[in-house]
């Protein structure tokens, strides 16, 4: 492997070639600790959930980015290769999901330094692309209090996310007597079959007064399996949805088990319910003015997908959104890869935004 990159994206390069699928960050962990020594960090550990922890600065007030250090797996081969629509890009797993992002975390930190007052801390936890314990670990530390909190996801560099819409799993379970087949009963797996039919035909009626897909329902069946035990026949259907603002968790679950009474309706996992901040914040006016100063134009976004902000804003309760470098249309594909233009720019957006908001 060529082993050559330019030298400001050090952090982004190392990051990338430590592969790191979920459940297999360490190495990558190791690593940032280190990387967080070698730039000035004024404290840099691996925490009991197995993040990246580095702080910059002493003082009371808080500033958390908080980004991602696992990744999906599926190993890309990291190399720079220049295209005539987007320069430089460097191509790997996790350049854009959302390695990118916490490397600019990492490097804008590091330019700009304690700050008289504050505190600037970057995580890089583990395990978003599972259940996020290390995020879900971070929430409930007491010794965060952040007034401000950015989550590294990419939002393009000229963008800053809003909010993610919520998810939820569940497990459903039709069960019946054995009946031999020539009888005229349905199955139990032909009655989960109708079950689902029934249940996206009653979200698509109810999504019809939702013209936005961050507002809407959207359920997926992830797996359907069947059997019997010579007495009874069951069939059990594993169901995801993307969750709007507006509905929780708990009104999804109520939701489902009232398209059948025989239904068995049994939650998997960590339900996260949907986040949207506000538009009208210090931190958000900071990120405007940042990228216009970098010659960029500005602009909201939610998402249809889910973040650790929904699980750590919430907690915290402080002006929090979401920013990093990167297309998200690329996430988890083979062809993920970084414009290493945008990542510069975003170092710099992030670095304007740190010193605007502990100017103060």
């Amino acid at each position: 492997m060529d082993v050559s990159f330019p030298p400001d994206i050090e952090t982004l390069w190392h990051l990338v070639a430590h592969y790191s699928p979920s459940g297999q960050e360490r190495a990558a962990v190791d690593w940032l600790v280190q990387r967080f020594h070698q730039l000035g960090y004024t404290k840099a550990m691996r925490d009991q959930a197995g993040n990246a922890v580095g702080v910059m600065g002493a003082g009371p007030n808080q500033i958390v980015l908080l980004g991602h250090i696992d990744t999906v797996p599926g190993e890309i081969p990291l190399r720079i290769a220049h295209t005539p629509e987007e320069g430089e890009v460097l191509f790997g797993r996790g350049s854009v999901d959302a390695k990118g992002p916490l490397a600019a975390f990492t490097d804008a930190v590091a330019a700009v330094g304690p700050r008289p007052g504050w505190q600037f801390i970057v995580v890089g936890a583990v395990d978003e692309e599972r259940e996020s314990t290390g995020a879900r670990f971070i929430a409930q530390q007491p010794h965060y209090h952040p007034a401000y909190a950015i989550i590294g996801e990419p939002s393009h560099w000229e963008r800053v996310t809003l909010g993610y819409k919520g998810s939820a799993r569940a497990r459903v379970r039709l069960s019946k007597p054995l009946a031999h087949t020539a009888a005229q009963d349905l199955s139990a797996a032909e009655e989960a079959c109708d079950w689902w039919q029934n249940l996206t035909a009653a979200v698509a009626e109810q999504n019809q007064a939702r013209p936005r897909a961050f507002d809407q329902l959207q359920p997926t069946l992830r797996g359907l399996t069947s059997g019997e035990d010579g007495f009874t026949q069951w069939a059990e259907l594993h169901v995801g949805c993307r969750l709007p603002p507006d509905i929780s968790p708990a009104a999804w679950y109520a939701q489902m088990a009232a398209i059948s009474p025989q239904a068995e309706v049994m939650a998997e996992g960590y339900a996260i319910p949907a986040y949207r901040g506000e538009k009208r914040t210090p931190l958000t006016r900071a990120f405007l003015g940042a990228i216009r100063q970098a010659g960029g134009r500005p602009g909201f976004v939610v998402k249809t997908g889910t973040a650790d902000l929904n699980i750590v804003a919430p907690r915290w309760g402080c002006p929090a959104v979401a920013y990093g470098p990167g297309d998200s249309s690329l996430d988890h594909t083979p062809h993920e890869h970084l414009p290493l233009d945008h990542y510069r720019r975003s170092v710099r957006v992030l670095q304007a935004v740190l010193q605007r908001l502990s100017a103060g």
